[in-house]
């Protein structure tokens, strides 16, 4: 039998080392999975219980392995539900492909079931590259240069397929006009700035008394060279969410993450520095960032268009992270004056102090801090955490340290709600042979968890390390929201938008075969992590978590918590009470000894 276009699409794939496609089946894509049959599901084909599902579970493959991520969907309703999880990839420049059936090429422009205008539909999110194969000649130049361009430009690029082009006999490109041939390989590449701007960038940095660094995603490729920097400039470390697993948090200059759901120490370390540099980032809150004509700022990037952005930068470095900071650490003039350094530390150590305090405030029944400070102490070495958007995100950033060998990750830029099931699952793909958890508000569970852990259940098997946590804070409550509302609107919650049901998440599990844990006192806390942790297989703890304990924000001011406090539960004077007992016990545990503001 004569190999077809979807037959030659896999080989493709498998050429290029792609392991697995995450996907959901459709009639769009029949030849495709014809193909997978063919092929003995080489590469193999993961399936999830939605579109959605499967494009974040390939950016979340793609961020924990470094490699290119790829989903496949039927067309109309299957494509467009691929839509989020491809602009969760786009915002958060990540290679992934999406592989997408269309409708057939004579039903075209008739209004046939199905059909949508797919290049309308993705022209935005696969703007980098997206085209549809009209005839088999078409398809390696294609193919190839979606997969160079997604993983040259750390983006989603789109591919196209009719139902009726994947079922066409595979005829390759041949040496005649207007045919276009391709090739296999991409090669490496590093990029480096000019020697002249480097020098410049060396020239503000050694004019600085008090340095900070910000590093993001882009720096985690220069761990050592971002250490020894800092060693020499007697710097403070910030990292933007993105950033969480860049650098160890036990190096006592790492002040941790930035920003709403950032630390006290990083708030103070970019109110009081005089010099700025940011390595692999585009962190958007510049309000966090120096007062502008404060610091002087340098910014390295390897992508040009993403320089500039945040700050009134007076260099801006377009390079590799590693390779510009092997260039910049010569010029470096050590031996300046350690009161700043120390001065970061001490923060640090007082704020480390503070978590620990904060978490172990009473609260009805669990307090979601203690939780995550919990886990914190038990996470193996080799653990991969996902978190999802909401509040949870904000323990996720505070209270887990991030040690050498771990890896973290949530939707940074999209801050997409249900993310981090999809994302372990990914990254268990990933890594089969390391522990995954993932921290998961009660919406984010209840909009599309729950079916994740099917996906979970069914693949458990393949996973050389069994482990997948799932932990779910369970306050009953859109809790993120409804702290934007107090906090912002000065308006209690609206329980009709903000309420959620109670939903047995342990009972789920176990009818899935998976572990289950249902935690309703603090006491229980420490005993369901080791649970989970010492599991077969996956599991899922269900903490019923307090909903008044605040995401109190790094920069908050005693009457900003107050009013705050005041409106939570309004016409419940005695709940009221308490709640506004708690918030003065978390401010004065937040800044003791040191003027409320």
């Amino acid at each position: 039998m004569s190999a077809t276009v979807s037959d030659h699409v896999l080989q493709r794939l498998r050429e290029w080392g792609v392991d697995q496609v995450f996907g959901y089946p459709g009639d769009g894509i029949n030849g495709l999975l014809a193909a997978w049959g063919r092929a003995d599901d080489q590469p193999r084909f993961v399936q999830s219980r939605h579109e959605e599902m499967s494009a974040l579970q390939a950016v979340g493959y793609a961020k924990f392995s470094g490699r290119l991520g790829v989903c496949a969907a039927t067309s109309g309703p299957g494509a467009i539900h691929l839509l989020n999880g491809l602009y969760d990839a786009k915002l958060d420049h990540v290679p992934v492909l999406a592989i997408i059936g269309q409708t057939h090429r004579s039903a075209m422009g008739g209004s046939y079931q199905q059909e949508v205008d797919l290049h309308s539909l993705f022209k935005d999110v696969a703007s980098e590259f997206l085209e549809t194969v009209n005839v088999p000649e078409q398809l390696p130049n294609v193919l190839d240069r979606a997969i160079r361009t997604a993983c040259a430009r750390r983006c989603p690029t789109a591919v196209i397929i009719p139902g009726d082009v994947q079922e066409l006999e595979y005829s390759a490109p041949t040496h005649e006009f207007k045919m276009v041939p391709s090739s296999l390989g991409r090669g490496s590449w590093t990029t480096v700035p000019s020697e002249e701007s480097v020098r410049r960038a060396a020239e503000i940095l050694n004019s600085g008394d008090k340095v900070a660094i910000l590093v993001g995603q882009g720096a985690a490729g220069a761990r050592p060279e971002v250490e020894r920097l800092a060693g020499l400039l007697g710097a403070g470390v910030a990292k933007a969410l993105l950033g969480k697993d860049v650098l160890s948090d036990e190096l006592p200059y790492v002040t941790g993450s930035i920003g709403l759901l950032g630390t006290r120490p990083s708030y103070e370390l970019m109110r009081d520095c005089d010099t700025l540099l940011t390595i692999g980032s585009s962190f958007p809150y510049s309000q966090f960032l120096p007062e502008y004509g404060k610091a002087r700022a340098v910014q390295i990037d390897v992508d040009p268009h993403m320089v500039g952005l945040r700050y009134p930068y007076e260099v801006n470095l377009v390079g590799d992270a590693k390779a510009t900071l092997e260039r910049l650490i010569p010029l470096i003039e050590a031996g300046r004056g350690r009161e700043w350094y120390d001065t970061v530390c001490d923060n640090v150590r007082h704020w480390r102090d503070v978590l620990e305090r904060r978490a172990a405030v009473p609260a009805d029944p669990v307090n979601p801090e203690y939780v995550t400070r919990t886990l914190d102490a038990l996470l193996p070495d080799n653990a991969v955490v996902t978190s999802d958007s909401g509040s949870t995100a904000n323990w996720y950033a505070r209270h887990l340290t991030m040690r050498d060998g771990m890896r973290g990750s949530l939707s940074g830029t999209l801050a997409t709600m249900g993310c981090a099931v999809p994302y372990a699952i990914g990254a268990k793909f990933a890594h089969p042979d390391r522990p995954v958890v993932a921290l998961v508000g009660d919406g984010a569970m209840q909009m599309n968890g729950l079916s994740e852990l099917i996906t979970a259940a069914k693949y458990r098997d393949r996973w050389e390390d069994p482990r997948l946590v799932v932990a779910v804070f369970n306050n009953q409550d859109l809790n993120q929201v409804t702290w934007e509302m107090r906090a912002m609107e000065g308006a209690p919650s609206f329980l009709p938008s903000q309420e959620l049901p109670d939903v047995r998440y342990a009972d789920f599990a176990r009818s899935l075969g998976l572990t289950g844990v249902r935690v309703e006192q603090p006491e229980e806390v420490e005993a369901a992590w080791r649970t989970a942790l010492a599991a077969d297989g996956p599991a899922v703890l269900d903490f019923r978590t307090d909903p008044a304990v605040p995401p109190v924000p790094p920069h908050a001011t005693w009457d900003q918590i107050e009013a705050t406090a005041t409106a939570v539960l309004k016409g419940d004077a005695d709940r009221a009470a308490m709640v506004r007992q708690g918030f003065k016990a978390k401010v004065q545990e937040f800044l003791p000894g040191r003027e409320k503001k």
